[in-house]
């Protein structure tokens, strides 16, 4: 069976249980979680993940900041990073985009949703 190591990076607990809890549901899915940027960019580069869902707004490194340098990274330009933000503005959207994101939820977020976008982004049937 495929393992799929995925990140999280979300400063709230909550919002964070509702995720792992929503990704658990894929087979063979390990799931890190990072309290803040910095956090998610230690574990980043420091281990191999196929998926990172970043949140927008977090102290010590916001979640647009940490996606750029995830791009610069030779090893991560290809990684899938869905952006979870309470910021629903377009050029919002846009800018995280831009910058290398692969797909751009909401909050209130759906489990079916991200599950959904995962299987996608991770190309499980």
């Amino acid at each position: 069976m495929e393992r799929h190591r995925i990140l999280i990076v979300e400063d709230s607990p909550t919002m964070r249980q509702l995720l792992v809890f929503a990704l658990k549901r894929l087979k063979g899915a390990e799931i890190v979680e990072a309290q803040d940027g910095l956090d998610g960019l230690r574990k980043v580069t420091s281990d191999d993940f196929d998926l990172a869902l970043v949140d927008i707004n977090m102290p010590v490194m916001d979640g647009l900041k940490l996606i750029s340098l995830i791009r610069d990274e030779d090893g991560l330009k290809d990684m899938p990073i869905v952006v979870i933000t309470t910021e629903g503005a377009k050029e919002d959207r846009d800018r995280a985009l831009a910058l290398g994101a692969d797909e751009y939820l909401t909050k209130p977020i759906q489990a079916n949703k991200v599950l959904a976008i995962a299987k996608a982004l991770l190309k499980i049937e």
